[in-house]
């Protein structure tokens, strides 16, 4: 035998004896009393279990607009620092809060979440429309319909067209992606024969935002009323979310075409005298016709927009009170982007992060625009 392990031999057979079991020490039942046969059951309600919540304890759960389970269970954890020497410092073990910029940067981070959440979850009993208008020409209309109709369709994966409603041909197939084979004129011509969506989709150019595009794609004849009024009517049968770029010409019987079949207006301005006071002309002529259309000034959206041109801080000033007057509902500011001042085919993916942020922003405030005037 090994004399490895010597004491091997003395522990063989061994049996370790069981512990001790200390006496449980039970207290005495309670004297069962007697009970005298004559008397009635009791038809007192009997205690509910110990743990068993009552009744209004899960109305109180399951109730109220402050006991949203859903959005409890999808809110961000805070988090320590993640950039810099703090966050360095942090995935060492240090307990650190972020610094302001990183904050900032989260801040952005979730105002962003919450405006394509907006975007995404809201619903209509019909499709709606967005109408793209100034006086104004040169002031970024056709930018911000293909932008706005891409940020739409991107957070709520596809369901937007973007249509051009100007009466003579504008640019918005060369500024848009694509080289599609038709466009508004054939689908003017062709409207009474439209179908299912497949017969559509092919007088659109689809975007890498999930937007399709109805624009100009050669010489047609000028739109008319019934013209807008008949294709709006077409491509909403097939799309959630109609945005309408439109022409210079407020008088025209095209744009009157695109006020009554929009349900928001969205004025794009740049920080100058000319491209601002056009835009509270519009408010004004879409104001003294009342109805619907003085429905669209009252709720309207403006965007002002930077093309990178030197600005006059004194002028700047000026259009602020300019609009302020006007009794516009809401101004979101976009910062200039050099992909849009290239004036060639804009892709969503190619923005500068903050100026998608600002046209994400700005399309969550058309939306609840949307939510608030659309029954």
């Amino acid at each position: 035998m090994s004399t490895a392990f010597r004491g091997a031999s003395r522990a063989q057979g061994y049996i370790e004896a069981d512990a001790p079991t200390p006496e449980r020490s039970v207290a005495p039942l309670p004297e069962r009393q007697a009970v005298d046969e004559t008397v009635a059951p009791s038809t007192a309600t009997p205690q509910r279990p110990a743990g068993i919540p009552s009744e209004p304890a899960l109305a109180d759960l399951f109730g109220g607009s402050d006991h949203d389970l859903g959005l409890l269970s999808t809110a961000p954890q805070a988090q320590g620092a993640q950039r810099g020497l703090r966050g360095v410092l942090s995935r060492l073990g240090f307990s650190m809060t972020p610094g302001p910029a990183e904050l900032a940067e989260r801040e952005q981070t979730e105002a962003l979440r919450r405006d394509e959440e907006t975007i995404r979850q809201a619903t209509w009993t019909r499709a709606v429309s967005v109408l793209v208008a100034n006086q104004k020409g040169g002031v970024g209309k056709t930018p911000s319909a293909i932008i706005v109709g891409g940020v739409l369709a991107a957070a709520r994966g596809g369901s937007v067209c973007i249509l051009e409603v100007s009466d003579d041909p504008g640019a918005l197939s060369f500024r848009a992606e694509g080289n599609p084979a038709r466009g508004m004129g054939e689908l003017v011509r062709d409207v009474d024969t439209i179908s299912s969506a497949g017969q559509l989709a092919g007088y659109t150019a689809p975007q890498t935002s999930f937007a399709s595009v109805i624009g100009t794609v050669r010489r047609r004849p000028r739109l008319t009323h019934q013209d807008v009024v008949a294709v709006a009517a077409v491509v909403d049968q097939y799309y959630g979310i109609r945005v309408m770029d439109s022409g210079n010409q407020p008088s025209s019987s095209a744009f009157q075409g695109a006020v009554d079949t929009a349900d928001a207006l969205v004025i794009p301005v740049f920080n100058a005298g000319d491209a601002v006071l056009e835009a509270v002309a519009l408010l004004d002529v879409l104001r003294s016709a009342g109805g619907k259309a003085a429905s669209l000034a009252d709720h309207a959206t403006i965007l002002r927009l930077t093309d990178g041109r030197p600005e006059n801080r004194q002028v700047v000033d000026r259009v602020d009170q300019i609009i302020a007057d006007a009794g516009v509902e809401q101004v979101f500011t976009i910062p200039y982007d050099p992909h849009i001042a290239e004036r060639g085919q804009i892709t969503l993916g190619h923005l500068a992060p903050q100026t998608r942020r600002a046209f994400t922003a700005a399309a969550a405030g058309v939306v609840r625009t949307l939510q608030a005037t659309v029954r």
